[in-house]
């Protein structure tokens, strides 16, 4: 054959596809699901963008491998030594970096407990590690002795507080008692995603004393820079040096690290505590006029920047406001009762657009 003859038979790029992969399904992020809103509240975010000016010139070379600004001012503002932080492409990438340096492919497992955030069991098939889900209980806290019960094979155990999407902290003692449990078996990584809503309620102190709890932390919530895709580690040494074994040369390109290191700056982290107050007063304003709703059966706890709503049988609520350009996220599916919505805290105006659609629905 020569080089301009043309290849006429067909030809199934799928066969060739890694077979765990072809029988995948994809996390269902909220872009991926799409929608054609003015109203968006279903991913979490931060409702107004930051503004921030570049201030890095030097496009031309690499960047630096673990930005050591970005890293500073991050152990700083977590109380912690810049050996205990690692900063990556978002808290997604820590959570599959820990699979890549832990778990043996087809050996080892992880554990989960959901209703959680859907990318810890993504990236577990992805890579060919074995998955065990343990459900919480009713109201959404730890089974620990269902946990105990499924700890064989099992190198990581994912857990979220504020656990995304029910929106409640997990209890205290009952990490206590999981981290006692796991003790030369696995690591724990907490998700602390949306913490800096409950800023209080961080565990990062435990680290000096659990040397197998590892937190994942992100600018992507309070901090309002979602599309940034910035997020930590944080652990002590040894687990620190694990994932920077398998971490990309250069995660976090020059402007990406040039806008976060200013976002940990002093003025930095005053904007992000003046967006948690102003979040935290549309929530309290927003559950008040829910619990008012006869649509409503139960507005959930939340200690984070998003409600779970369990809204009456058969009003369709997430599908009626979608069709009115308010994007919200049904998690029924995840949660495995119908009708309920998982809603996003927006600005003043978009709450009170949200609350008059559903005032609507009768």
């Amino acid at each position: 054959m020569n080089s301009s003859d043309e290849i006429n038979s067909p030809m199934d790029i799928n066969s060739l596809v890694r077979q765990n992969v072809r029988q995948l399904t994809p996390y269902q992020s909220a872009r991926r699901i799409g929608g054609t809103g003015n109203v968006w509240l279903n991913a979490n975010e931060y409702p107004v963008a930051p503004h921030f000016e570049l201030t890095q010139q030097t496009l031309n070379r690499y960047p630096e491998a673990q930005p050591a600004q970005v890293i500073n001012r991050y152990a700083q503002y977590a109380g912690l030594l810049p050996e205990q932080v690692l900063v990556s492409r978002g808290a997604d990438e820590a959570i599959e970096l820990l699979m890549r340096a832990f778990c043996e492919p087809n050996q080892d497992s992880i554990l989960y407990c959901p209703p959680t955030y859907g990318m810890y069991h993504v990236n577990a098939e992805t890579l060919g590690i074995n998955i065990k889900k343990v459900p919480t209980t009713a109201d959404w806290q730890l089974d620990l002795p269902a946990i105990e019960q499924n700890l064989d094979t099992v190198k990581l155990i994912y857990i979220c507080s504020p656990n995304n999407p029910t929106g409640n902290l997990l209890n205290p003692e009952d990490i206590k008692r999981l981290l006692t449990m796991a003790h030369g078996r696995a690591l724990v990584v907490l998700d602390e995603a949306y913490i800096e809503f409950s800023p209080q309620s961080t565990l990062v102190s435990w680290l000096a004393n659990y040397p197998h709890l590892v937190i994942l932390r992100t600018l992507s919530k309070a901090f309002a820079l979602a599309g940034l895709r910035c997020g930590f580690t944080l652990a002590n040494k040894p687990v620190i040096d694990a994932l920077q074994k398998v971490i990309a040369p250069y995660p976090l390109a020059t402007p990406v690290a040039d806008i976060a290191a200013q976002a940990l700056s002093k003025d930095g982290l005053a904007n992000m505590r003046l967006h948690v107050t102003n979040m935290n007063n549309n929530k309290t304003k927003f559950i008040t006029a829910l619990s008012q709703l006869p649509i409503v059966k139960k507005v959930y706890p939340t200690a984070s920047n998003y409600v779970c709503v369990h809204f009456k049988a058969d009003k369709n609520v997430f599908q009626t406001l979608w069709d009115k350009g308010i994007i919200l996220r049904d998690q029924s599916k995840a949660i495995g009762k119908q009708d309920y919505v998982r809603i996003t805290i927006g600005t003043q105006a978009e709450c009170e657009t949200v609350i008059t659609a559903l005032k609507a629905i009768h």
